[in-house]
């Protein structure tokens, strides 16, 4: 999947220049130029990596760090900034910043800094599940579709878990039943054509694409 890197920056020519430079890398490229702005949607959509100024009006590239990392966020993060000091180094690594970036800067370093911190996360996450432009999260129990949350009940989870841990296989009906109501379970045997509806009415409630196809005569597969 294209990872989605959210720079706030408030130097205007800067922000389009690391803009045009990620894009042209074909990284998907969120830019805001205030900090209070960048706060709340790093807190409402999905990044995979934030770029931000250390300077920034309304609220430091610092804080947002700081107050991502009391809530338990751990999206990387780089610190764009002219201070050198030890002392800046320390508050920006306790502040919970992945790495620091010192202006001025080559394009070269802060996109070797981007794979690198990208790469890492891709690898130390076991819990994220993902399949095209969808991803759940084990541990948080998070689902989205692009950027979009979508809110499941417990049910709708599993079996999407389910779907997501055993993508491109078609299942039948009976493995789905036994996994994800269990062996003993005696209800309706149409609860998962329901269940099955209900998720398709989520993930595809603006449109996208089908991802989870019906296998006639068989049950069903998550696949393009």
């Amino acid at each position: 999947m294209t990872a989605h890197i959210l720079v706030v920056e408030d130097e205007l020519q800067l922000a389009r220049f690391v803009e045009l430079e990620l894009g042209y890398e074909g990284y998907k490229v969120t830019v805001l130029h205030d900090g209070l702005t960048g706060l709340t949607t790093a807190r409402e959509s999905q990044h995979d990596l934030l770029i931000l100024d250390w300077k920034l009006p309304g609220l430091s590239g610092l804080e947002i760090c700081r107050r991502l990392r009391t809530t338990g966020d751990q999206v990387p993060v780089i610190l764009l900034t002219a201070k050198d000091t030890v002392s800046d180094r320390v508050a920006g690594l306790d502040a919970g910043a992945d790495d620091y970036v010192l202006k001025p800067f080559s394009v070269e370093e802060l996109l070797m800094r981007v794979r690198s911190h990208l790469r890492r996360t891709q690898e130390v996450d076991p819990d994220l599940l993902q399949f095209e432009d969808l991803s759940l999260n084990k541990r948080t129990r998070a689902v989205k579709r692009g950027d979009k949350n979508i809110d499941l009940t417990g049910k709708e989870f599993d079996l999407l878990e389910y779907l997501l841990t055993n993508s491109r296989q078609v299942i039948s009906r009976d493995r789905i039943l036994e996994a994800v109501w269990g062996y003993d379970f005696m209800g309706d045997s149409n609860i998962i054509e329901v269940y099955i509806r209900y998720l398709r009415l989520k993930l595809e409630a603006n449109h996208e694409k089908r991802l989870i196809q019906t296998v006639r005569g068989v049950g069903y597969v998550l696949r393009e």
